[in-house]
């Protein structure tokens, strides 16, 4: 168990509340309960700190997170969405190539997050695609098809991109990706969030334990904090400059305004994971019992993250959304159902009796015999222009049987899970029709002609 950690920023906006001042600043609430939780919703008060200037009880703060995973780990109140634009960010600002476009080589089951970034800094990317047939969701990347890869890139990208965990619970190799990057003189990048917990486990699983260079966490997925906490982290291995910089280009993509009552979730949740560091691994190990039950029942169950169900429906006689419906007049809400799976998502946070629930719910749904269908191939298209060029364009939206022949011009994906199909600057083709029509797309965005 590790030593006792401080929650300054909690401590802070707890003794501001009981002070009684007359709140003549934001927020127009001036702490009146409404919801319940104004009296702690504050801004930069003197004492208060500022997010992106920290040198008070954010920066303390931020110096337990770090402690806890091992690396220079910053607070962000917008999601990972804002640590993914830092981080391609940083390495833009760290190319050595001055003058020349940063190019990136991402596995192209990337968050839409990942293309609004690459719009706002004009990056130049090459995508990595699966062997053999995958959801669009997946992007298995073994590492010796990365050696591959980069060893015919001249010159070679800044950086590779991946996400893992992905959507569906599959993990990459991620020691064995850093290891192929480095060799390279490259950088790799993790979009972990899905896995904060994963530094939790026994052993840490967590991407900069494995070797990556910088890593987003999206705490509030996994962890017990309120939606919009993430952590950016910036190994200890590469240059100081990340770290010296991170907190000015967080700046250039984030409000001034960061909520405080994220950042008292992220406070507060150190001193959980430095008393309860063990609770994620029992929890995982738990699962794995659950997990091997469902499996004699018949459930085929894919991925291999540890605290991620991702049922294969079809093999049960149903499609992912017809599940998720049946799960949810039973009072079980997933998190994600499309034609093929349904991922459910769980922590510590359930009790025994919530997962007794859920596997006695998933044992009483009859098996089917299995459908055969089968979701279209995952479309290789033509780069007809940039990113940037495509999202900053002129668009308008059309039926997808009108689309053909045309650029995309927004990814136009819902969220969940907000991984497009087809990346903006791409000419629509056959191909891409049916993906659209599978997945209940019936109208895209294209440039303009």
């Amino acid at each position: 168990m590790m030593k006792k950690i401080t929650a300054p920023i909690c401590d802070f906006a707890r003794r501001y509340e009981k002070s009684g001042t007359l709140r003549l600043h934001m927020p127009g609430h001036k702490g009146v309960p409404f919801m319940g939780c104004e009296g702690l919703d504050i801004t930069e008060i003197k004492g208060a700190d500022s997010l992106f200037e920290a040198e008070g009880i954010i920066a303390e703060s931020e110096k337990n997170a770090s402690a806890l995973f091992g690396a220079r780990t910053f607070y962000s109140t917008e999601g990972s969405s804002l640590c993914i634009r830092t981080m391609l960010a940083l390495i833009m600002q760290n190319n050595p190539e001055r003058g020349e476009k940063t190019r990136v080589l991402a596995g192209r089951n990337a968050h839409k997050a990942f293309l609004s970034a690459a719009a706002l800094l004009d990056l130049e990317v090459e995508w990595l695609y699966p062997e053999g047939e995958h959801s669009y969701l997946a992007c298995p990347i073994a590492p010796a098809a990365l050696e591959a890869r980069l060893r015919e890139m001249a010159p070679k990208p800044a950086a590779v991109y991946i996400t893992s965990p992905d959507y569906l619970g599959n993990m990459a190799d991620v020691a064995g990706l850093a290891a192929v990057c480095h060799a390279h003189g490259v950088y790799l990048l993790v979009d972990n969030a899905h896995g904060a917990y994963l530094k939790f486990l026994e052993p840490s699983l967590h991407p900069i334990d494995l070797g990556a260079d910088l890593c987003c966490d999206s705490a509030h997925k996994t962890l017990p904090v309120l939606t919009g906490g993430a952590y950016l982290h910036i190994s200890e291995h590469v240059s100081p400059l990340f770290a010296d910089q991170a907190k000015k280009i967080m700046a250039l993509f984030a409000s001034t305004s960061p909520s405080y009552l994220i950042l008292q979730s992220l406070d507060a949740v150190n001193a959980y994971l430095a008393e309860h560091s063990n609770r994620y691994a029992d929890f995982a190990a738990l699962l794995t019992v659950h997990r091997a039950r469902l499996r004699a029942a018949g459930y085929v169950l894919v991925g291999n993250e540890p605290l991620k169900w991702t049922i294969y429906t079809k093999a049960y006689g149903y499609t992912g959304v017809e599940f998720s419906d049946i799960l949810r007049a039973k009072g079980i809400e997933c998190e994600f159902a499309d034609p093929d799976y349904v991922v459910l998502m769980l922590s510590p946070m359930l009790s025994n009796a919530d997962l007794a629930r859920v596997v006695e719910v998933l044992s009483w749904i009859k098996r089917r015999p299995p459908i055969q269908t089968i979701p279209p191939a995952v479309a290789v298209p033509e780069q007809s222009e940039s990113i940037r060029s495509a999202m900053l364009a002129p668009k308008e939206v059309l039926p997808i049987s009108q689309c053909v022949g045309r650029v995309l011009a927004d990814p136009g994906v819902g969220c969940p899970p907000a991984v497009p199909i087809l990346v903006c600057g791409e000419r629509i083709d056959r191909a891409a029709l049916d993906a659209f029509a599978y997945y209940g797309i019936t109208a895209c965005t294209v440039v303009k002609e």
